[in-house]
């Protein structure tokens, strides 16, 4: 099947010439010139992946990214002239899996779309799952690669794909530190394209959501000069 793919841009002509490439490249490509409109294309039926365009005319891009987080782990990829290092941090720490700012090349965002779609799949969370591949007998994390999910306290997380890769990492080595280049060289499609402030950026995001569930554990923990590692002692 084809890969679906939602397309946010309120300029017609780019709007028109992501589409044609993406359609060229064998998705199939749904493109909204507005975020309601986006909205209610997507709540008809969830995406693979959605391409998302900052400055909107009804609603900000950040927003909707905001929105589509609290009801999905569907891919993001910004798309936008905001290329302000300030920006892509606050997309990044806010859900999104990558960031391409303007002018863009269509053959640069279908290759990113293809690696974030082949490696970066992320199974639906929520719900109780059956013990299967423990990390540690004192570690409360599951793997399930399968599925790419991982389960705290056997409840599956809510992640994105970058989420998801860097606590992947963490969760098969506790204790070890990891810098945050080596993070970006683990987690990232493109590291060489990233910022390190970004790994700073969804390891915070990352905190957040284990602590709505156990608020007194913190178990991402860093290591002043030299990065972030996963709780070994529990």
């Amino acid at each position: 099947m084809k890969k679906r793919i939602l397309v946010v841009e309120d300029e017609p002509s780019i709007l028109a010439n992501i589409v044609y490439s993406l359609e060229t490249e064998g998705f199939e490509p749904h493109g909204c010139l507005t975020g309601e409109q986006a909205l209610a294309v997507f709540n008809r039926g969830a995406p693979d992946l959605v391409i998302l365009d900052v400055g909107l005319p009804d609603l900000n891009g950040f927003d909707l990214c905001r929105t589509l987080r609290k009801q999905s782990d569907v891919p993001i990829i910004f798309l936008t002239a905001r290329g302000q290092e300030l920006d892509r941090v606050v997309g990044l720490e806010i859900g999104a899996d990558d960031y391409l700012v303007k002018p863009f090349s269509p053959r640069e965002l279908s290759a990113r779309v293809r690696a974030i779609l082949r490696r970066c799949l992320v199974g639906k969370g929520g719900g109780d799952v059956p013990a299967q591949s423990m990390v540690g007998s004192e570690v409360p994390f599951q793997l399930f690669e399968d599925r790419a999910q991982i389960a705290y306290f056997g409840k599956v997380l809510t992640l994105s794909a970058t989420e998801y890769r860097i606590l992947r990492v963490l969760c098969q080595h506790p204790g070890h530190v990891y810098s945050r280049s080596q993070l970006m060289d683990h987690a990232w499609t493109e590291p060489e394209s990233a910022l390190e402030r970004t790994v700073d950026a969804h390891i915070k995001s990352l905190r957040a959501k284990l602590r709505e569930m156990h608020p007194e554990l913190e178990p991402l923990e860093t290591r002043r000069g030299m990065g972030y590692a996963l709780k070994e002692h529990w």
